[in-house]
């Protein structure tokens, strides 16, 4: 149709994205309205599991810290990339297996590496 520029098929979506965000701010306005406002010192105090807060809150964590988060999310990676491959790996061909040894290679050679530069030692 001439002159039309929302296909009819997004219309419920349009309407559904409106209906949800009418219900977050209603909820948010509903809460701003109706909540208790009376703070006190152990409300207004950082919750750490019940417990009193002592010293600084911005504690600095060792660099190993962070290198051990990365080759975590490294080796994770791998393991995403695996399950895919090993579900089609019959349809595949030889082509693909070779592929996937150099991969698991090149990372086993980093691990030996991570290793060797003591990257998992935590103290």
């Amino acid at each position: 149709m001439p002159g039309t520029y929302l296909p009819s098929e997004y219309l419920p979506v349009l309407i559904f994205i409106i209906i949800a965000e009418a219900f977050g701010f209603g909820a948010l306005l509903i809460g701003m309205i109706f909540r208790p406002k009376k703070p006190y010192y152990e409300k207004l105090m950082p919750y750490e599991s019940g417990i009193t807060p002592t010293g600084e809150p911005r504690y600095k964590f060792s660099i190993r810290f962070y290198i051990i988060a990365m080759l975590f999310v490294v080796f994770d990676v791998e393991a995403i990339f695996l399950y895919p491959w090993a579900i089609v790996f019959d349809k595949i061909g030889i082509y693909a297996f070779i592929e996937m040894n150099i991969f698991i290679i090149i990372l086993l050679v980093g691990y030996i590496y991570a290793w060797r530069k003591e990257a998992f030692e935590w103290d």
